[in-house]
């Protein structure tokens, strides 16, 4: 099997790489790929929808890259000891820890909260003078941000050191390492979560220090951290994109967004789901690795090698979704995987398209005159593969 080299056509890919999984899914749900031409050994990425869902839940690949054997020398960190870098049966563990805290019910709490700043943001959006803006400075950013630090009790924290530390996370330049911020986090999450300790509140943070289940079990300090970092970073940076996709597609298909203004009740709902798989905000899975060979689409994966699921690639492909580029927000719920699927699917959807909802319903109400800034210029992407979206979106309003 040849090895694909994205990094040839890297800025085509950057615009659209909806082509690219394209011409991958023509000759078949599974390639080798390389993201630099210096890499020491090329990854397996699955673009197939119904390959996708069997490898996002397939017991052969795992999600530890501590007992992966490719990192010998990578030091671990507290913040790594969540459920997105486990395997069951500490997966399962975690998962039902978390998930006794992170109740539907708690979420479903936060959506007069969610209301609320959102229409504080749009208020501070119309007051100013130009009239327009950067929607990710401006709604997409501070919204999601501002709703998992209250969630998760973290107020204070400084937005932008923040945001430099997850953007180095998630979306590093190429080349770069990310250890630096991982450690910086992790040091402000220790810190937090033992002032959390001695003086806790009602907040989601403080439910998971003292949490236990039935037999007494607990998080341990360090999976605290893990999964305080996982919260944060994951909390906001996925709806960040959400948001911002979303409104781009809307803006780029006038039909569309006409219908969805006229009919929110009975549309705004799809139409959140539609933006989740025409422009998801994770184009790819983390990695996963292969524990032993398994077969998928008729290539045998081997042993030994790293996997990449293309939430992109299976979202977009015409074996599972009819007119799959088309952007439709009266498509029938067909299960795109943007959020993942099986025992690694996202805990924090729910409040996601919550967020997702009130911001692109109020945005839209609030400004009928919403259109793309005809001084903008091209769009400029988030750097890395695994997060899909833009870093700033100049818009009138």
């Amino acid at each position: 099997m040849p090895v694909v080299d994205i990094s040839a056509s890297a800025e085509d890919f950057k615009a659209d790489p909806y082509a690219f999984y394209a011409r991958l899914r023509e000759a078949g749900p599974v390639h080798q790929v390389v993201f630099s031409a210096d890499e020491a050994e090329p990854s397996w990425m699955v673009v197939g929808h119904e390959e996708a869902r069997r490898a996002l839940n397939h017991p052969a690949l795992s999600k530890d890259w501590r007992t992966s054997g490719k990192f010998p020398d990578a030091l671990d960190n507290a913040v790594n000891s969540n459920m997105l870098e486990s395997d069951p049966p500490h997966h399962t563990r975690l998962r039902r820890l978390v998930a006794r805290e992170f109740t539907a019910r708690r979420m479903e709490g936060m959506r007069a909260r969610v209301q609320q700043i959102t229409d504080e943001l749009l208020d501070a959006m119309a007051a100013g003078p130009e009239r327009g803006g950067d929607l990710i400075e401006t709604l997409a950013f501070p919204l999601p941000m501002t709703v998992i630090c209250e969630l998760l009790g973290v107020p204070d924290l400084d937005r932008d050191r923040f945001r430099y530390w997850s953007n180095e996370i998630v979306a590093p330049a190429p080349g770069a390492s990310n250890e630096k911020a991982h450690r910086e986090l992790g040091l402000y999450l220790a810190e937090l979560i033992e002032a959390k300790a001695g003086d806790p509140g009602e907040d989601l943070l403080s439910a998971l220090i003292r949490t236990r289940d039935e037999g007494g079990d607990s998080l341990s300090h360090d999976e605290v951290i893990g999964m305080a970092f996982l919260l944060l970073v994951a909390g906001h940076e996925t709806t960040v994109n959400l948001i911002s996709n979303g409104v781009r597609a809307l803006l780029a298909h006038p039909e569309q967004l006409a219908s969805l203004r006229g009919d929110f009740e009975g549309l705004l709902d799809g139409a959140v789901e539609e933006m989740l798989r025409y422009d998801g905000p994770v184009q790819h899975s983390t990695y996963r690795y292969a524990r032993e060979s398994l077969e998928l689409g008729g290539t045998v994966i081997p042993a030994g090698v790293s996997v990449l699921v293309s939430l992109a690639g299976a979202d977009r492909d015409p074996a599972r979704f009819a007119d799959p580029d088309g952007f439709d927000i009266g498509r029938a719920p067909q299960g795109h995987l943007a959020f993942g699927h099986g025992l690694h699917f996202c805990i924090g959807a729910p409040l996601a398209r919550m967020e997702g909802r009130i911001a692109i319903r109020s945005l839209l109400e609030r400004f009928p005159g919403l259109a793309e800034d005809p001084a903008a210029g091209p769009p400029l992407w988030l750097t890395g593969g695994l997060m899909r979206g833009v870093t700033r979106l100049p818009l009138r309003w």
